[in-house]
């Protein structure tokens, strides 16, 4: 809002712009917050299971965000291992750990821009 919105919001409680933020593919949510914390804890716990018990989500769910990411990105940003001694795993790519990275400062800007919107209010 350009002009001053003094005459139309109450002071109390706080008011503030506020908002989310993702990437969209087709008009469809792939990359956020939820994404994000599955691929930092795959890279913590070494397992797509581990990861999703952690989130307390389901391995079918953690498993679709995986395979929607992997199908979004030109190499897979998760790499599973089958099988072996000790079982499967899963490691990130390099290229997760720079769309990580890149969420990561999108957000830090975002926040910044919800910040001067809500100072922009003039309550």
């Amino acid at each position: 809002m350009d002009q001053s919105t003094k005459h139309i919001l109450k002071r109390e409680p706080a008011i503030r712009v506020n908002g989310s933020l993702w990437l969209e593919s087709d008009g469809k949510r792939f990359f956020g917050p939820g994404p994000v914390e599955l691929l930092e804890r795959i890279a913590e716990t070494g397992s797509i299971s581990e990861a999703a018990k952690r989130m307390k989500m389901s391995y079918k769910k953690a498993w679709e965000l995986v395979s929607a990411l992997n199908e979004r990105s030109v190499n897979p940003l998760v790499v599973p291992r089958t099988g072996g001694e000790h079982g499967g795993g899963s490691t990130i790519t390099d290229e997760a750990r720079e769309l990580i990275d890149y969420h990561r400062h999108l957000r830090q800007r975002f926040a910044a821009f919800l910040a001067e919107e809500t100072k922009n209010l003039k309550l």
